[in-house]
């Protein structure tokens, strides 16, 4: 692929706050078409203490990062479920059922298997593709990898596939297949050596990587060095077919340490992205990664979670190397303070997402917030953002507006259609606090919700090894636009998702989808229906309605 002649290249050093505006207009106008249409943001209607979900994510010291959520379908109902990281708590598994259209209700299954003490994240995964999710959970301690047996029933699953869990304090995950295997290559990003927390020099621990070794994996390949990593993303920033490994990592205990990338393919070893391949020197206190392709030119932006200001970063015009400019300046994503409240201290972020929560076909940005403990240089009443995006390439702040305000100290989270009515709510983790869940009721209210724009809902499916597509890119046509979204497993705040991947269309009633698989294979355009949740099997000329609530 090559980027577009169109793209501009953003380089705040170089320009002016008033030139940032007119960049942002001329290159959202010029890629959007002349009539652009943005709606308000949704309401939102707190539904926390009557789901039935009753957990706090608690703990010291070892447990100040971490907290996330897993949400997929553990039971075949097309309703996507919920695994909780508890801390010093047990993790504990959720099922929905919540009736389509109506309030989020979830009733807790309880298993020695899943009910796991120390769980600081989790993500989901189908790693032997047998159609049932799998879960590698992220441990102060020994990291599982729990096997899904359908029905919410899972099993322990580290001596069947070969996986050392070690004994680290983990923090991070992402999964890719290369090519020709049969299992997924698997990253754990780990914090601080566990020997050393109660010593005045903390040091950071190597991170792991591991592959197949025919059915099972292969012994642990360090990532060194390792420099705090709080996030991780296997993602194809070039567009070359090869997914390569982004980590962000938190300069509050290392010195020496930055971002990092990298190469990660199938012809040798691992290899660190430096200066001499154009990968920029950035240190921030990385807590999560979002990615969406926010310019809309078929090439992921990166957004980078911090205390203060966070970064998005877009790849420069016609590069070859991994060159990436900060456009958050410019497209109003800094959020590096408290929006309301008297508190002008800087904020901390951690989990961020790219979600179109109203619709309309412009992606929007949420990110929680919190202080990591009693920090007293950083924001203590510390709202989470909901910035919806504009026509203009912009984004508003807008979680007032949505009803959508917490200030509990917030750490993973998902947005997900809980209740299958093409709207996606919000469940949230907090430390210390319960976790906290709010339906989206669009232009309505909690007994009358009302639709925005029309979406759709995607599955992918194909044969053998990877049955989710993790590694697609999803291109859809909404009339003069092109949105492009990349399938992957990683990224966020100790929290991921697997399942319906949410599309908005605004006005559409009926768009055009195809995708472009992992090897590179891409299939027919197929014309489907809005406010359908359709899934796309390779090779086939149709996407199958699954389900129309």
């Amino acid at each position: 692929m090559h980027r577009r002649s169109q793209r501009l290249r953003w380089f705040i050093p170089a320009v002016t706050v008033a030139g940032l505006a007119v960049l942002s207009a001329t290159w959202a106008f010029g890629l959007w078409g002349a009539n652009p249409i943005a709606m308000d943001p949704p309401g939102y209607v707190e539904e926390s203490a009557a789901s039935g979900i009753d957990h706090v994510y608690d703990g010291d010291f070892s447990y100040f990062v971490g907290g996330g959520v897993a949400v997929f379908d553990c039971n075949d109902d097309f309703k996507p479920d919920l695994y909780i990281a508890g801390g010093a708590n047990p993790a504990a598994l959720y099922q929905n059922a919540s009736p389509a259209g109506g309030p989020l209700r979830f009733s807790q299954i309880e298993s020695l298997v899943t009910d796991q003490p120390s769980v600081v994240g989790v993500y989901p995964i189908d790693i032997d593709s047998d159609g049932e999710v799998d879960l590698a959970v992220l441990r102060y301690g020994e990291n599982l990898l729990l096997r899904g047996l359908g029905g919410c029933r899972f099993e322990r699953a580290n001596e069947l596939w070969g996986l050392y869990g070690g004994d680290a304090w983990t923090t991070a995950f992402g999964a890719r297949w290369e090519p020709d295997e049969t299992l997924p290559t698997l990253a754990f990003g780990n914090y601080l050596k566990v020997g050393d927390l109660d010593d005045n020099a903390r040091v950071c621990a190597e991170n792991d990587l591991f592959r197949p070794d025919g059915p099972v994996y292969g012994p642990r390949v360090a990532l060194a060095p390792g420099w705090c990593t709080l996030s991780i993303l296997f993602s194809d920033w070039d567009r070359s077919g090869n997914a390569d490994l982004r980590i962000t990592n938190d300069q509050q205990y290392y010195r020496d340490g930055e971002e990092q990338l990298w190469r990660i393919d199938a012809s040798g070893p691992p290899r660190l992205y430096t200066v001499d391949d154009g990968w920029p020197r950035l240190q921030i206190n990385g807590m999560g990664i979002a990615t969406y392709d926010v310019t809309g030119d078929g090439f992921p932006e990166f957004y980078l979670t911090n205390m203060g200001d966070n970064k998005l970063l877009t790849l420069a015009e016609d590069a070859s190397e991994p060159l990436f400019y900060d456009i958050a300046f410019g497209s109003g994503v800094t959020a590096h303070r408290p929006f309301i409240g008297d508190d002008l201290l800087p904020s901390t972020a951690w989990h961020a997402e790219f979600q179109d929560v109203n619709s309309d076909g412009f992606i929007d940005l949420f990110i929680t917030k919190g202080n990591v403990d009693e920090m007293p240089d950083f924001a203590t009443e510390d709202p989470d953002n909901l910035l919806i995006g504009q026509p203009d390439g912009r984004f508003l702040e807008s979680a007032v507006a949505a009803g959508l305000v917490s200030t509990s100290r917030s750490r993973g989270a998902a947005l997900a259609d809980f209740n299958l009515d093409g709207m996606l709510d919000v469940v949230e983790v907090n430390r210390r606090d319960a976790v906290k869940l709010w339906r989206n009721v669009g232009w309505g209210t909690a007994t009358n919700p009302q639709q925005m724009g029309h979406w759709l809902a995607v599955q992918l499916e194909q044969s053998g090894p990877n049955r989710d597509g993790v590694g697609s890119w999803i291109e859809v046509k909404v009339g003069d636009r092109t949105l492009w979204r990349e399938v992957t497993i990683g990224g966020g705040h100790a929290s991921g998702q697997l399942g319906w991947i949410h599309i908005g269309l605004g006005k559409r009633a009926r768009v055009e989808v195809r995708v472009q698989w992992p090897d590179g294979e891409i299939g027919p355009w197929i014309e489907v229906e809005a406010d359908r949740f359709v899934l796309i099997e390779r090779g086939a000329v149709s996407g199958r309605v699954e389900l129309v609530p």
